[in-house]
Order: C-alpha cells, then sequence, then structure tokens
C-alpha cells in the first residue's frame, strides 16, 4: 500500500464516520415523536422492554446512544434497572440494522434490477434529492430529511472509498499474516474490542470490518471473533457516561458491560470448541459483506436467546458488582446524558416542569388557606414548595437552554421556547405564595385583623383565584385548549373583582371602620392575587399559541378579548359567579 492508498483509506474512512453521525443525528431529529412514543411504552414487561430497545437503536443506529439513554433514565427515576435490562438486550439487535444497510453494496449480479438494489446505483440519486431538501425546502422536518438522504450517501461513499483503497493489500504479506493471527479466537476479540473502544461504535466497527472483506483475506473464522469482541468495546461509551451518576445507573452500564461479555465469553468457548473438534470449511472461506451482517445478527440474537432468561440473575449480578451505599441517593431531576437524545430530554424537561407547576399551584393554595387557619407547619410548607420551585427554575431553564444550543427539530425548539416562558410564570406564582404569606404574618404579627366585610370579600377573590390556577394548570398538563381559553375571562373578572374591592376598602377607611395598617396589607394582598391570575393568563396564553403556531402572546390574547362571543359569554357567566355582597 503506497501513501496514496492510505490517505484514500483515512479519507474514506473519515466520510463513512461522518456520514454514520450525521444521519444518525438527522433520524433522531426526524423520529422525535416516535422516540418519544416508544419511550412511554416502557413497561416491566420484558417484551415490551426488548421490543423498545431494538426501536430505538434501530432508528438512531447506535446501541451505545441508546444504552447513553438508558443510564440517563435510570440516573433519573425514569426506568427501574428491571427496565434496563431489557432494554439493553434489545438495544443489541437493535444495532445490526447498520450491518445489513452495509451489505448492499456487497450484491454483485448482472440483472439489472438487482444491480439497482446496490448503494453505487442510487446513492447518488439520494444525495441529489438529499441536497435539493436541505437547501431548498424552507421546513426544518425537510431539512432533516435531506440530512438523512446525504449522511447515508456519505457513508456509502466513504464505504466504498475505503473498500477501493484496501483492494491492493489482497496481495500483501503483512497483510495476509496479520489475518493469520487474528485467526486466534482470543486475539481477535482483543482486536474488536480496541476498534470498538476507539471509535465507540460497534456499527462503524462492523461497516470497517465489511470493508476489509473486499480483500478476500479476513476469514469467517477471523471475524467472528473480531465481531465478538465489538460487542464488548461498544460497553465504553455507557462505562464513562455512568461516571457520577447514582448507583443503579452505573448497575445500567454495568448490565450492558456484564451481558455482552457473558455473551462472548458462552459463544466464543462453543465457537472454540467447534472449531476444534470439527473444523468447519466455513471457517476457512473468505468472509464478505452479506456474511459479516449475517454473523453480527445471529451472534446478537443468541446472545439475548441465552440471556433473557437470566435476567433477573444479570440484575443481582450488577447489584452484587455495584454493592448500595450507606448514604442515601438523590436522584437528578435532569440528567446531562439525556442530551444525547434531544427528545426525550424535551420529554424530561416537560415532566420536571409539570412537578414545578403541581408544586407552585399548591403553594399558592395554601397560602390562600393561611387566611383562614395559619399554623407553622403550614407556613413552613409554603416557603419550602416556593424554594422547589426556585430550584426547578434554576436547572430547568439551564437545561432547556443547553438543549435549545442543539440540533432540534423546528416543534422540539418551539415546546423547548414555550417550557422557558411558562417556568417563570410558575416560579412568580409560587413568589406571590410567600408575599401573600408575609401578609398573613403581618396582620398576627401586629394583632390586626379584617373587617367581616373584607373577609367575606377575601373569599370571592380567592376562590376565582383559586379556580383560575386549576383552569391554568390543566390547560398546561393537558395541553387542553378549553381550559386555556377560559382563563382570559376569568382572569378579567378577577382584575374587575381587585378594582371593586379595593374601592369598597376606601368607603371602609372614609367610615372608620378599617385602619391605615390593615388597609396596606389589604393592597399588598389584592396586588399579589391579581398578579398571580396575571401569570395564570399568561401560561394560558402560551398554551394557545403553541397549538396555533405562533408565539406572540400579547396578540393572541388581544384576538380572544376583542373578537370572541365565547369570551363574552364566559365573562359574564364568571362575574356572575363571583359576585360580590352589597356594601
Amino acid at each position: 500500500m503506497d501513501i496514496f492508498d492510505l490517505l484514500t483509506l483515512v479519507g474514506g474512512l473519515s466520510l463513512f464516520l461522518f456520514g454514520m453521525n450525521v444521519m444518525g443525528q438527522a433520524l433522531e431529529r426526524r423520529a422525535s415523536g416516535k422516540l418519544r412514543s416508544l419511550l412511554s411504552k416502557l413497561t416491566t414487561n420484558w417484551a415490551a422492554g426488548l421490543l423498545t430497545g431494538m426501536g430505538i437503536t434501530a432508528v438512531i443506529q447506535s446501541s451505545s446512544a441508546t444504552t447513553v439513554m438508558v443510564v440517563g433514565f435510570v440516573n433519573s427515576g425514569l426506568m427501574t434497572l428491571k427496565q434496563a435490562v431489557n432494554v439493553i438486550m434489545g438495544a443489541n439487535i437493535g444495532t445490526t440494522v447498520t450491518a445489513w444497510v452495509l451489505s448492499l453494496a456487497g450484491i454483485d449480479s448482472g440483472n439489472v434490477f438487482v444491480q439497482l438494489l446496490k448503494p453505487s446505483s442510487f446513492t447518488p440519486v439520494l444525495a441529489l434529492i438529499g441536497i435539493i431538501f436541505y437547501m431548498f425546502c424552507k421546513s426544518a422536518g425537510k431539512k432533516d430529511t435531506g440530512m438523512i438522504l446525504l449522511g447515508f450517501a456519505t457513508l456509502m461513499f466513504g464505504m466504498e472509498t475505503m473498500s477501493g483503497a484496501v483492494t491492493g493489500l489482497r496481495e500483501a504479506p503483512w497483510f495476509q499474516s496479520l489475518f493469520v493471527l487474528f485467526r486466534s479466537p482470543v486475539l481477535g476479540v482483543l482486536a474488536g474490542t480496541l476498534l470498538t473502544a476507539i471509535i465507540q461504535s460497534s456499527s462503524a466497527s462492523v461497516g470497517i470490518l465489511q470493508a476489509l472483506s473486499v480483500t478476500g483475506q479476513v476469514t469467517y473464522g477471523a471475524a467472528i471473533p473480531i465481531i465478538m469482541g465489538q460487542n464488548i468495546g461498544t460497553c465504553v461509551t455507557a462505562i464513562i457516561s455512568s461516571v457520577g451518576a447514582n448507583k443503579n445507573a452505573k448497575r445500567a452500564a454495568m448490565v450492558h458491560l456484564s451481558f455482552n461479555m457473558i455473551g462472548t465469553a458462552v459463544w466464543l468457548t462453543v465457537f472454540c470448541i467447534v472449531k476444534a473438534a470439527f473444523s468447519p470449511p466455513l471457517l476457512d472461506a473468505p468472509a464478505s459483506l452479506f456474511g459479516i451482517a449475517v454473523a453480527h445478527s445471529v451472534f446478537n440474537v443468541l446472545c439475548t436467546i441465552l440471556m433473557l432468561p437470566l435476567s433477573g440473575f444479570l440484575e443481582k449480578l450488577v447489584t452484587r458488582l455495584v454493592p448500595d451505599s450507606r448514604q442515601p441517593e438523590a436522584q437528578a431531576e435532569l440528567d446531562e446524558r439525556l442530551l444525547t437524545t434531544p427528545p426525550i430530554a424535551l420529554q424530561r424537561c416537560r415532566e420536571v416542569a409539570a412537578d414545578m407547576a403541581k408544586i407552585a399551584v399548591a403553594s399558592l393554595k395554601e397560602s390562600l388557606a393561611a387566611f383562614k387557619e395559619y399554623t407553622p407547619e403550614l407556613a413552613r410548607s409554603i416557603r419550602e414548595k416556593e424554594e422547589k420551585t426556585d430550584r426547578y427554575e434554576d436547572i430547568l431553564g439551564t437545561y432547556l437552554v443547553k438543549l435549545s444550543a442543539k440540533r432540534i427539530s423546528e416543534s422540539d425548539s418551539a415546546e423547548a421556547a414555550k417550557l422557558l416562558k411558562i417556568i417563570g410564570d410558575f416560579e412568580r406564582i409560587s413568589d406571590h405564595s410567600v408575599n401573600l404569606l408575609g401578609s398573613v404574618e403581618e396582620l398576627r404579627d401586629k394583632g390586626l385583623e379584617f373587617t367581616g366585610d373584607a373577609v367575606a370579600e377575601l373569599s370571592v377573590i380567592s376562590a376565582a383565584v383559586s379556580e383560575v390556577l386549576d383552569l391554568s394548570l390543566d390547560a398546561f398538563l393537558n395541553d387542553d385548549l378549553s381550559s386555556a381559553s377560559t382563563v382570559e375571562p376569568l382572569e378579567q373578572v378577577i382584575d374587575y373583582l381587585k378594582e371593586q374591592l379595593r374601592t369598597r376598602h376606601i368607603l371602609r377607611l372614609q367610615q372608620g371602620v378599617c385602619t391605615i395598617d390593615a388597609g396596606f396589607i389589604w393592597a399588598d394582598l389584592l396586588t399579589n392575587l391579581e398578579r398571580t391570575s396575571d401569570h395564570c393568563s399568561n401560561i394560558a396564553g402560551c398554551v394557545l399559541d403553541m397549538a396555533h403556531n405562533n408565539m406572540n402572546l400579547h396578540e393572541s390574547l388581544r384576538e380572544i378579548r376583542n373578537d370572541s362571543e365565547d369570551f363574552r359569554q364566559k365573562f359574564k357567566m364568571y362575574k356572575s359567579k363571583y359576585i360580590l355582597t352589597r356594601a
């Protein structure tokens, strides 16, 4: 091999790895909805877990990425270790898809229709379609489709370039002796492990092996142990990703390693016995691209068949390898590892934001209850909830900014923007709950009381605020457009109530039935209630904006107020519902 062939080989390998990476990322963005659906189907049922692992890996073309996701799920509490075992087994089968696609390059027939199946025949067409989609389509989804096609074309071009560069090695004595050396099964396993550990992709290392097979020097006796080693090497990514994770996440990474090591040890032993006892002629035959794909799939299916009945044993084994610590571990609400799969990271953000929303609403309702019956325990609960929502806003905001920096789909980007807006409103609602608690405590500390009329009026506006909180929470949690459209008329009624209560307070001051000090607290109380309803309006408006693919909040709210007969009817209904008794 001269220097030109070596440079061609390096260039082909670079294009191959780049194309695989680009295609995987674009497939991930394009299939974001399917990934969320697959995640939602995760259950303790072994078949569902197995199929989920296969499905996700077949989509994103990387068992390493799937296992890293699993580590993140376990670390976040989204998945149990038992579920993780089944998903990891499925991922090992799903990763064989790439080898089957690459094996199409080995088709050799004079038939025109069969020749059309060769990537060299249809890749140029795919590249042309891909560049048209990428350069001339405005839709993010179509651009991603273009990137998938371009990534695949680049991958196959790199594969053909590698194959062409190594063809000259067919007669090279050192290359022949190298693969004679690899006929030692143990050395073959080590070679496969090291290569895959370096490039961190078993799919890519199998592709490299398929490219080398065109020399005719790669026999099945050498290829099979290398394939076995590749399954061990791909575990490196998951092991690295588990650093700094909790014990269950470390166990998930160890499941991947243990599964592949036990499977390799068992089937390598069987392979060595068969080779020594029977010396099948097939093992000395040159391996083809198709044959390597078959061997890769058969080995992974056999490993799964072997280990599936032993999933309980595997779970106990990793629990022994990574024992329980004496100190209790906190689960991470948002795991950085999930950022490798943005659609699922975004789904996790939504779940955490839902928890934050429930806590904020509960905090505000507790502060309303404190006006009727104050206790130190209730005050402590309100303040703890406010601190929780502050922390949630901090971690969610930081995480969503990191997520937005990734290449994500247009719909996911809009969802991330919506969450960034909404978490700020829920955090402010919890702030208002502490402000209301402060009003309660000021009344107690100063020995003040509201008049009977003021207490009755407070119960009316409190009931209205409680309902608008429930409507906005339901709108956010369930994307309920009916609840969202009901928030704005109720918010307008709360504004009306606030002005009425201010006017009534001034009349009581003039009549001398209310003190100035109590009046200041009353004004603060009304302001906090009115601003709480404003934040509920923002949340509902954001939900409506997302439904209409529009992020102009003020325009949406203005349209609801001015152009809707439904708004006027609901406003009238709520005005009658929350009517004040005559002063």
